[in-house]
């Protein structure tokens, strides 16, 4: 049995492998005919932060399958209550066929699945949130932007970040990361992605400068300035990060057919310009749509290697 915490836990091989099988039930969801993958399946879907994409994806997504998907809030379940993680794991595995998890820190993630009987599914922590980089890698395949890919990623260095960082390293694809200063990333996150590295012959680099970052990327992507639970660092954050506005401009540095991405919810005028979200360089919209079928695709891969 196999959880998906971290891509980090997975090799080059069998993270395409997930975003082939996404491909294929996506090709046959729009034919209209897509085999009830996982017929009479239960995902238990517990949400400790709260979420637009991943929920609509990850239940709309088991449906499709031909399962069924339990939406758990912690107002709704004991673990909000404070009963221990290992319980509440225990008990819920028991009963359902899957488990997605959005929650705050990884440690807590980590232990659940320690616990549970049944696949678990990072649905984000505060270190990772690897489903999304599942769906932006199938949208970079799509648009045939995958090859020889030079990604520029501009803004925190959060789990987003982090989540391209492992990527990248078990892919084998350049990196470049440009943060403000006191926003860098996690430094053992940046030392295992560098190990990584050095035997997929992915490169990541970081700056403070994105336009250096920019220079000749054919990907450029950027998250929110301040995630949920940074609320009260918003004007701070909003000073911080002048200048790290990704937009027409900033995007001519790159290459011939540059495209954007970006994770949701996006906050224009901010981290991203109007025009360009809007704009034909922007693949925001397909990309959040891949969230169902890379999804639908990795919970069939979780089922077959069981």
């Amino acid at each position: 049995m196999r959880h998906f915490l971290t891509l980090k836990d997975y090799t080059k091989e069998e993270i395409l492998e997930i975003i082939e099988l996404g491909l294929k039930i996506k090709k046959e969801f729009k034919a209209k005919a897509q085999p009830p993958y996982l017929h009479g399946q239960t995902l238990s879907m517990i949400f400790e932060k709260s979420s637009t994409r991943t929920r609509v994806s990850f239940e709309s997504g088991i449906f499709q399958l031909g399962g069924h998907g339990l939406f758990l809030s912690n107002k709704d379940i004991q673990l909000g209550r404070g009963e221990p993680v290992k319980d509440t794991a225990r008990v819920i595995s028991s009963m359902t066929d899957i488990i997605m998890i959005r929650t705050f820190e990884h440690s807590r993630l980590e232990e659940f699945a320690k616990y549970s009987s049944v696949p678990v599914i990072n649905g984000l922590t505060d270190t990772y949130h690897p489903v999304q980089l599942l769906a932006d890698y199938m949208t970079m395949i799509e648009h045939n932007m995958h090859e020889n890919a030079v990604v520029a990623y501009i803004g925190d260095g959060n789990n987003m970040t982090h989540s391209w960082m492992m990527l990248a390293a078990k892919l084998g694809f350049e990196l470049r990361i440009a943060t403000p200063k006191g926003y860098e990333v996690n430094e053992d996150v940046m030392k295992e992605a560098l190990e990584i590295c050095q035997h997929s012959g992915g490169k990541i680099t970081v700056s403070n400068d994105p336009n250096v970052a920019v220079k000749g990327a054919s990907v450029v992507t950027t998250d929110t300035w301040a995630s949920m639970g940074q609320e009260d660092e918003k004007e701070e954050r909003q000073k911080a990060f002048a200048g790290y506005m990704v937009d027409d401009t900033m995007m001519d540095l790159g290459q011939e057919g540059v495209v954007f991405l970006h994770c949701l919810p996006a906050y224009r005028g901010q981290e991203v310009s109007e025009e360009l979200l809007e704009g034909p360089r922007s693949l925001i919209f397909k990309e959040a749509e891949n969230r169902l079928h890379a999804q639908k695709g990795l919970m069939v891969w979780l089922d077959l290697h069981r």
